[in-house]
């Protein structure tokens, strides 16, 4: 068992496979964000590697995570041995949804049990603004797949930013209700170089909430997954919203998660700049004793929170290059 030493038990790993992405989202990256070279990102056979690893110390969960995964070549092939490894018993993956209708049956085969779409804004201009795209129907193409092929419950996430979208809270709630998803609504937070940053354009999740509680129906919900999101469902609806309160509130004390990056880098916290090398172990083949014990120290030192009461931490990596 993996456990910090202030006793939660960590169960899940992101992994992040890539730092490119197919869009370009205002509040992401700015447009000179430079790609990491080809040979400092890990290799699927070091990933698998590293799996295997945390599944022996306990590890249950994985998502894969970008940039954008699904631009990886052969991403199923790693999804396929990922899910073959004992131990690992959920397997899902984030993603824009652009590519994800093509490559859904092959992703399902692989072992994907269920999907996360980013989607910042119901309507097709503005989506294309956001993200740089046209791709706003290919999107909802690869929801009402992901829905039908089974991915349940299939969760939106969606970045509300005040002044930006969140004219759409209640339009987004709709959707969550006719669609008979999880509309995921996550608290603006600060990376990188983001342009739009700035405390005042955070939303509390508080007022998101009681302002769809004032149009509809909705009572709390057990959140199936153990993560940070705090579930309510409709009447008469399978859908859900849930509310994701990284700034207003302090989640840390559920974490039971970290991160490896894309070069292969163990961040045990989101907004701490801190992280540990673990590729270089990785490409001299240390045993797996060696591995495991380092694995081990960077889970006891995950920090208490994510930052001082009071003052709000801004993370200098943008997320691209972490992994969302």
């Amino acid at each position: 068992m993996l456990m910090d030493k202030y006793n939660r038990v960590i169960n899940y790993i992101r992994i992040s496979v890539t730092d490119k992405c197919n869009l370009r989202c205002k509040y992401c990256v700015n447009e000179n964000f430079p790609h990491i070279p080809h040979p400092e990102i890990l290799r699927y056979e070091e990933i698998i590697r590293f799996v295997k690893l945390c599944a022996e110390l306990g590890v249950t969960k994985v998502r894969l995570t970008g940039g954008e995964p699904l631009i990886k070549q052969d991403i199923e092939f790693l999804l396929k041995e990922i899910n073959q490894i004992e131990g690992i018993n959920d397997m899902s993956l984030t993603t824009n949804g652009v590519f994800l209708g093509e490559k859904i049956h092959r992703l399902k085969e692989a072992g994907l049990k269920r999907v996360n779409i980013s989607l910042d804004s119901l309507k097709p201009e503005r989506f294309a603004y956001i993200t740089g795209v046209d791709a706003y129907d290919r999107v909802l193409e690869s929801i009402s797949l992901a829905k039908d092929l089974g991915l349940n419950p299939v969760k939106i996430n969606t970045v509300m930013i005040k002044g930006f979208n969140d004219d759409e809270i209640l339009d987004f709630a709709r959707f969550a209700k006719v669609w008979d998803v999880q509309v995921r609504f996550i608290e603006f937070m600060p990376f990188g170089e983001s342009t739009l940053w700035n405390s005042s354009r955070i939303i509390p999740s508080g007022e998101v909430e009681e302002l769809i509680k004032k149009a509809y129906q909705i009572k709390p919900s057990r959140n199936s997954h153990k993560g940070p999101a705090k579930m309510f469902e409709f009447e008469g609806s399978l859908g859900q919203v849930g509310f994701i309160s990284p700034m207003s509130t302090h989640i840390c004390s559920e974490c039971n998660r970290i991160r490896l990056t894309s070069t292969g880098m163990i961040k045990p916290c989101l907004f701490s700049d801190t992280e540990y090398d673990v590729k270089r172990l990785l490409r001299e083949n240390a045993p797996d004793d060696v591995l495991k014990r380092f694995i081990s120290d960077c889970v006891v030192a995950k920090p208490e929170r994510k930052y001082e009461i009071g003052l709000i931490k801004k993370c200098q990596k943008s997320l691209i290059s972490i992994g969302g």
